[in-house]
């Protein structure tokens, strides 16, 4: 794939989601909130995904506000719980309607000190690579029954950092809260391309995004003292959250896509402005990578995807 040229796609390109079935995970807050919003504003259904009863009711009746008549529905959910996943996804089976659209969005960051999920794995990578890994293949029969059932996972620029290489993937052997994080976005473009390889022939399109820069609630875990220091530069640097869900949106309901591609920012450093495709280097898209991540999700999480 070749740099896309300057795009002016906004939000307000999104063409008509109605009859669609969409899931957004993390809905509650940031990104995966306006990308519910506005996907509910284009006539999708949308399943508001996340931890919280009362955080996805909140929600869900501030988007109704906004989008009178949306037709919403709220899914419990924990990442950091193969058993909640395993839950989640048996009512959204339970709907026994295709899915069109699955937003892999929530996640976590810059968590100071190594901690574990309920079933063991380092919280980062298990909530941000593994809990979608798992929750993508339960959610496959239901993605597989949808005309073109996109799944779009939002990754982030730190795939790029060279602390993020897929060795010791749960940081047994040492920790470092940005190294876990950049680790697992790397997983997250890794884990859309080898996706895209293996459902060939199917009517899946995997789309994997970066939001470009951008404030939101994944920060919440670095110490106070350095969201107080980096809070005047953060506002002139990073974009509002609306635009930051844009490549999330162009993702989910482009016509132009096909599977496999790297969605993002166009503007000033690939950090701001309207999204498009963009090129990933050789390292995330080796074949080989590509399988060994995937052998070792399915092992980690005992989930195994049948096409």
């Amino acid at each position: 794939m070749s740099n896309s040229a300057t795009s002016t796609w906004t939000d307000r390109d999104v063409p008509s989601q109605n009859g669609k079935l969409a899931m957004v995970t993390g809905a509650n807050s940031g990104i995966g909130r306006h990308t519910a919003l506005e996907l509910a504003r284009a006539g999708a259904t949308v399943l508001l995904a996340g931890r919280s009863t009362s955080a996805l009711d909140e929600t869900a009746t501030a988007i109704g506000a906004e989008v009178p008549g949306a037709r919403l529905e709220t899914v419990v959910l924990d990442l950091a719980d193969l058993s909640s996943i395993g839950a989640a996804a048996g009512k959204v089976l339970a709907l026994d309607r295709p899915l069109d659209l699955l937003v892999n969005n929530a996640g976590v960051m810059a968590v100071p000190e190594r901690r574990t999920t309920a079933d063991g794995f380092e919280l980062t990578f298990g909530t941000n690579h593994l809990g979608h890994f798992a929750l993508t293949g339960h959610l496959l029969p239901a993605l597989l029954r949808a005309g073109a059932a996109r799944v779009v996972t939002v990754s982030a620029i730190a795939f790029r950092w060279r602390m993020g290489e897929l060795v010791d993937l749960n940081s047994e052997r040492r920790y470092s809260a940005m190294g876990s994080y950049a680790k697992s976005k790397r997983a997250n473009v890794v884990f859309t391309r080898e996706l895209s390889r293996r459902a060939h022939g199917t009517n899946l399109v995997p789309v994997v995004v970066h939001p470009g820069a951008s404030q939101t609630s994944l920060q919440q875990h670095t110490p106070r003292w350095m969201r107080a220091l980096s809070a005047p530069l953060n506002r002139l640097m990073f974009q509002p959250t609306d635009r930051a869900a844009w490549p999330s949106l162009y993702a989910a309901t482009h016509p132009g896509l096909g599977g496999g591609e790297f969605v993002g920012p166009t503007g000033r450093q690939g950090m701001h402005g309207s999204p498009g495709v963009l090129s990933l280097s050789k390292n995330v898209t080796d074949p080989e990578t590509g399988r060994a991540l995937w052998d070792a999700s399915e092992r980690l999480t005992g989930v195994t995807y049948r096409f």
